[in-house]
């Protein structure tokens, strides 16, 4: 594997891996985020049971999403990326994309909607990183 696509894998790798470590603190976690009691202006203890049902499960769902997909992307860097496969070099970027953009939207959307201040600057970050590493690697062309 040429340097170029190393430093390419490497963008992906460290990005696949913080994803799967913030999807396993949600899906660990047993109330929401601080950044969550700040949009909805309550504590956890002030909100019924059926509420912090529902809120856990969504945060299980988005926690598993983000881990499972960096799972994904640090499998597929060890084994087709590497060995120079053309679509895990697609596959790659685009699942991380697939994942951040709407991550990053909606975290812009509480930012701009409620009081709180979510930690967009992370989801703009792994974009950024996938981005470098996308044209780093340029999958569109043929491997040297």
């Amino acid at each position: 594997m040429s340097r170029i696509r190393m430093m390419a894998a490497l963008m992906y790798g460290v990005t696949g891996i913080i994803s799967v470590i913030l999807g396993s603190v949600y899906v660990l976690h047993d109330e929401f985020m601080p950044y969550h009691a700040q949009a909805l202006g309550q504590a956890w203890e002030s909100l019924n049971s059926a509420t912090q049902t529902l809120l856990l499960a969504l945060m299980d769902v988005a926690g598993a999403g983000w881990a499972v997909t960096g799972m994904l992307v640090c499998v597929l860097i060890l084994f087709p990326f590497r060995a120079g496969e053309r679509w895990a070099r697609w596959v790659v970027p685009g699942a991380l994309i697939a994942l951040y953009v709407p991550i990053l939207l909606a975290t812009l959307s509480v930012l701009a909607s409620t009081p709180a201040t979510p930690p967009w600057y992370g989801n703009a970050a792994a974009l950024t990183a996938t981005t470098i590493g996308f044209f780093l690697d340029q999958p569109w062309r043929r491997l040297s």
